[in-house]
């Protein structure tokens, strides 16, 4: 769950808050406050890219299928050695 900040506490942290969020080498996520209900998400550039990035592929839906079959496959333990799988797109 993210913490909370109001957004007049936030306005004077804003040039603070890249150090502040950076918290046990865990981003943390601020949730911006207006009368009590939350109005932004403030999170390190990292966070937001991951997330975006995230989101790009659970929207296409061939890559959710390949990406749940590669789930299903390391569940039943069907894994390709990496030795072989470099030598099949010939790295």
């Amino acid at each position: 769950m993210p913490r909370t900040m109001p957004i007049i506490e936030a306005r004077k942290k804003l040039t603070a808050l890249p150090e502040e969020l950076e918290h046990d080498g865990e981003p943390d996520v601020v949730a911006v406050t207006r009368r009590g209900k939350p109005v932004l998400a403030v999170m390190p550039w990292e966070l937001y890219e991951a997330v975006m990035e995230t989101l790009e592929v659970l929207s296409d839906k061939d890559l959710t299928k390949a990406l749940s079959k590669s789930i299903r496959e390391m569940e039943a333990e069907k894994l390709i050695p990496w030795d072989k799988a470099k030598k099949e797109i010939g790295i």
